[in-house]
């Protein structure tokens, strides 16, 4: 009895995981909008090397455009 509680409780707890990191199925990315937003940050190479903290690595444009 003892090792259907145990595999009952771990399947339990494996869905729970599980559902707790699926995306929601709100969380598409609109691709119009993504696209856009590519094209507006294509402009931006300029900004992956900072002349004032040449040891820092700056943010590759268009990065914030894959979030949903």
């Amino acid at each position: 009895m003892r090792r259907i509680a145990a595999v009952a409780t771990m399947a339990l707890g494996t869905l729970a995981l599980a559902g707790a990191l699926a995306a929601p199925a709100s969380a598409v990315p609109d691709p119009v909008a993504t696209v856009d937003c590519l094209a507006q940050a294509a402009g931006d190479v300029t900004s992956l090397v900072d002349p004032a903290s040449p040891g820092v690595p700056a943010e590759v444009p268009g990065v914030a455009c894959l979030a949903p």
